[in-house]
């Protein structure tokens, strides 16, 4: 891996279309060894997961991290609560902006930075309306014309 290089291994694709992010925020992960293995083999899934604030301590939950295939008895459960390493300001501005109206903590993707350390990206965000779905597809489609007639010129 390069130095400086963060390197995605997952990637929450829906959440850019299902909400508007407001505000991003990076978190460590708490992990055991063999879902280090497992996220860095790219067996995670964070379709169904969700973050929350309780008691000044930040959690994931339902973040999927497939078992180890070569693990023993020692394998994690897939779907465990997982604790978020924050710090205390981040974690009070989130949860400032979580007890706002329509406000949810989105997890964004999972990634190795260069210290090989496995870090979330968070969003705090608001949830989209069918229409503002449906102008974020326009202006991409339209985006994607323009594109296409300059890439002939």
């Amino acid at each position: 891996m390069e130095k400086g290089r963060n390197t995605t291994v997952i990637s929450n694709r829906k959440a850019r279309h299902e909400y508007h992010i407001e505000d991003t925020f990076t978190a460590g992960l708490v992990l055991t060894g063999t879902e280090v293995k497992s996220l860095r083999a790219g067996n995670a899934s964070l379709q169904e997961a969700y973050c929350y604030v309780e008691k000044g301590e930040a959690f994931i939950k339902n973040m999927n991290i497939s078992e180890y295939d070569k693990g023993s008895y020692n394998n994690h459960e897939p779907a465990r609560l997982r604790k978020l390493l924050m710090k205390k300001r981040e974690i009070e501005k989130i949860r400032k902006g979580l007890e706002q109206k329509g406000y949810t903590l989105v997890p964004l993707k999972i990634y190795f930075n260069d210290r090989n350390l496995a870090k979330l990206d968070l969003g705090l965000a608001k949830g989209k309306k069918v229409h503002d779905k449906r102008d974020d597809l326009k202006a991409k489609d339209t985006k994607r014309e323009i594109d296409r007639q300059m890439k002939d010129y």
